[in-house]
């Protein structure tokens, strides 16, 4: 039996994106992939974000905001920044990780010209579906990612 592949997400906040892909992965690929998620600037989980999980069968609410500084030791193989912030301020990882952009719309921001409560959450629910597609790609979504074949 290989070892699980082990990613890291990384967003600004660490409050909606990459607590999405975290959780799809560990609910999806949790026999093949060990994951994280962490924010270069973190602060606390978007309620929104939860309730559109919830929705989707998972349920996030028990995770956390963490800060990207205190998983820098940890033995990747891939951290996947999934805001363009996250991905200007990626910090060097130690030993073989791979840095790969997939970014993600910011529900959050989408939702602010929204006109209603449910048009502002069609906005987290369309990223949601979005990086859970995404994730049922992987591992070799990542490699495509990459540009390796």
């Amino acid at each position: 039996m290989s070892p699980k592949l082990k990613i890291l997400y990384l967003c600004t906040g660490n409050s909606c994106r990459s607590q999405m892909a975290e959780a799809w992965t560990r609910y999806l690929r949790g026999d093949a992939i060990v994951t994280w998620s962490a924010g270069t600037v973190p602060k606390s989980l978007d309620p929104r974000a939860i309730e559109v999980m919830r929705e989707a069968g998972v349920d996030i609410s028990e995770q956390r905001s963490k800060d990207v500084k205190g998983l820098l030791d940890f033995e990747l193989d891939y951290v996947v920044t999934v805001c363009d912030g996250a991905h200007e301020s990626c910090p060097v990882f130690p030993g073989r990780a791979r840095i790969v952009h997939r970014g993600f719309e910011d529900p959050p921001r989408l939702a602010e010209a929204a006109s209603s409560e449910e048009e502002a959450l069609s906005h987290y629910r369309r990223i949601r579906d979005e990086i859970r597609r995404f994730v049922e790609t992987l591992p070799e979504g990542l490699m495509q990612e990459e540009g390796i074949d």
